[in-house]
């Protein structure tokens, strides 16, 4: 009899999850350990390892479509056995969630709300495994302008910059199916010709003069609604729990950055060969450490009822991805030199980018660095990840007059601004964490002993 693989729970938070692709096909023998698929999660980009031996005899999901945790995505048998889909597959109705969501969409398109109310929380649907063929009942006819095609195939049409309306659709009523993107893509003689409103006059250049400069008219981009990815439903849940159940306060304080920056330069220059390159991140992150040592109210958790109190420093620091963000976790950070630490930062950041991090390099921080230096921010506030209780955001190196000596010198500054819980951080608990930060940053000796 063979064995059904469903959709895992792949981290805590994770209710539905993505067939990105399927790594073996129909037919394919297989070997536990084997991995079968790439799902992406709320969180990253997880593979779907095989627990049998056996043949893949059965794929019950298609690539692109959203599942519930618990539904059918495959069997696992013996060669040329015969599986029939497990009955929530074969529901009446059933379509991938990509679908719905699509659907859900235009109906609110169509359909707008009144301005000023909210609308309801969506139901889950039944979990059920969509099938892989597009739907074939009658579709409503489309509004004006707006052309039928399914997520994947928009999906793929956004990722080749290929405007929907100009595909020709074979899929059912003349829905824009996947494989109609993919013809695009390998003859654009396939691709119509740009639609033009009836009696609209003819096409203009975009740019007019005025007094000899150009101006540029007409949209900065294809106006659009797209589906959330799991990760950006996840991140935008999250953060409104978290902005609106955590009472947040911002404490900031200016740190003189020469000595950093100088002993920075010492130690790049001295370990060149070696290959090693620190960055400013890297004292960030283990003057963090040093300071939730120094101040270890601050490295705690509000539990509901109590404050739980962490025995380590479990830094973790975020990482912006197409999708949103992501905070990888260096486990242990007090216990670490800031070469160690370095070397953990640039494979973790890697991983992340490319949505590979497994769940434990992505779980289980007590404390967050948010930096915005590199892109030129100057200071801002943090928004707190639950469950810890504050977040450190990081601002660029400013050069400004500055005294010291009791002269007016050239400086180098930088701002840090502290997000606290005050359920669990007071005032003078994080005035007194930044105070240890200010000391640990301009004394920089002190992250190498």
């Amino acid at each position: 009899m063979a064995n059904i693989i469903d959709m895992p729970k792949l981290s805590d938070t994770m209710t539905v999850g993505t067939l990105i692709k399927w790594l073996k096909k129909e037919g394919d023998a297989v070997q536990s350990g084997d991995i079968l698929a790439e799902v992406e999660t709320d969180k990253a980009t997880m593979e779907l390892e095989s627990f049998f031996d056996g043949t893949l005899v059965k794929i019950f999901t298609p690539e692109g479509a959203q599942i519930a945790v618990g539904a059918p995505l495959c069997a696992i048998g013996e060669k040329g056995e015969k599986v029939d889909a497990p009955a929530a597959a074969k529901a009446d109705g059933a379509k991938p969630a990509a679908d719905a969501a699509s659907t859900e969409t235009e109906q609110k398109e169509s359909h707008p709300e009144p301005e000023g109310e909210t609308a309801p929380a969506p139901v889950a649907a039944p979990a059920a495994t969509p099938t892989p063929v597009e739907p074939a009942e009658p579709a409503a006819a489309s509004p004006a302008g707006r052309t039928k095609i399914s997520p994947l195939a928009r999906k793929l049409a956004s990722i080749n910059k290929l405007d929907p309306a100009r595909l020709t659709g074979t899929g059912p009523h003349g829905r824009v199916v996947k494989a109609d993107v993919l013809a695009a893509v390998a003859d654009s003689s396939k691709l119509k010709s740009a639609p033009a409103a009836a009696g609209a006059p003819p096409a203009k250049s975009n740019t007019t003069f005025s007094g000899g400069t150009p101006a540029r008219t007409g949209p900065i981009q294809e106006a659009r609604t797209v589906a959330a990815t799991n990760m950006r439903a996840t991140i935008a849940k999250r953060l409104l729990e978290a902005k609106t159940q955590i009472p947040h306060f911002y404490l900031e304080i200016e740190v003189d950055a020469e000595p950093l920056l100088a002993v920075r330069a010492d130690l790049n220059a001295a370990f060149e060969k070696e290959g090693v390159k620190l960055s400013v991140n890297d004292f960030i992150l283990k003057a963090s450490a040093e300071a939730l040592r120094r101040v270890p109210g601050v490295n705690a958790s509000w539990t509901g009822t109590g404050i739980q109190y962490h025995g380590a420093a479990h830094v973790s620091f975020a990482v912006a991805i197409e999708d949103g963000l992501i905070t990888p976790v260096i486990r242990d950070t007090h216990t670490k030199s800031v070469f160690a630490i370095s070397a953990e930062v640039k494979p973790l950041g890697k991983r992340a980018k490319e949505k590979k991090l497994k769940p434990d390099e992505f779980t289980g921080g007590t404390f967050c660095v948010s930096n915005l230096g590199m892109m030129g921010i100057e200071r801002f506030s943090a928004i707190i990840n639950p469950p810890n209780a504050a977040i450190l955001a990081v601002g660029t190196t400013v050069t400004k007059p500055v005294v010291k000596n009791g002269a007016i010198v050239v400086g180098q500054t930088m701002v840090l601004t502290l997000s606290c819980d005050h359920r669990v951080v007071d005032g003078a608990l994080g005035a007194q964490f930044l105070a240890a930060m200010k000391d640990l940053l301009e004394k920089p000796a002190l992250l190498l002993v």
